[in-house]
């Protein structure tokens, strides 16, 4: 073996020690926190059950996808003015609208005794994907199918997904674009701008 040769096959025998050390230490570390477990439509509901009837009507109505557009959303939301409002504009093809959905359902189940929810599924192609997606991350609302985008860009004042609406019991209004990244700072929203606390 030439002296070059056995310099490689030191230099790759002490990578494979560095390794397997670093393989062991992983090993033996304690494991990562569990994420908590999605909860069931039936478990949003039994945790949702005695709320006022405009928000027990939302909850009825949970991981549907109303038909009507503009029109249709306008309409609920005039009939929950009074009351916090939080709408969430997102799409099945939106990666951070999937990325931001766990909040939304850990949220909307925490306050949704004391606030409304209303999602627009905004600028999908088609409900059967919507529909899909709805299923795979329930939520306690339902959500309004506009293919066009119109409503969205209407109610959010963006072409961008996904935005967040926050109205107050006066009406005061707060758009947040982008996603949330936890249910804390939602949360927190909801309470300053939804909620006025």
């Amino acid at each position: 073996m030439t002296a070059g040769r056995s310099a490689l096959a030191a230099g790759a025998v002490a990578i494979l020690v560095v390794l397997g050390i670093g393989l062991v230490e992983l090993a033996s570390s304690p494991s990562p926190p569990v994420k908590s477990a999605q909860l069931t439509p039936a478990q949003m509901s039994a945790r949702l059950s005695g709320s006022p009837a405009p928000l027990a009507a939302l909850h009825a109505q949970a991981g549907q996808l109303l038909p009507g557009g503009l029109a249709a959303v306008r309409a609920r939301a005039a009939a929950l003015r009074g009351r916090g409002l939080v709408i969430n504009k997102w799409a099945s093809w939106c990666v951070p609208c999937r990325a931001e959905f766990r909040a939304f359902q850990g949220a909307s189940v925490a306050l949704g005794r004391q606030v409304a929810f209303i999602g627009i599924d905004s600028g999908d192609s088609s409900r059967a994907d919507a529909l899909t997606f709805m299923r795979s991350f329930p939520l306690s609302y339902p959500s309004y199918y506009d293919s066009s985008g119109a409503a969205g860009g209407a109610i959010t004042d963006s072409s961008f997904t996904p935005v967040t609406v926050f109205l107050d019991p006066r009406g005061r209004q707060y758009i947040h674009q982008g996603p949330y990244a936890s249910r804390d700072k939602l949360e927190r929203d909801i309470r300053r701008y939804a909620l006025d606390a």
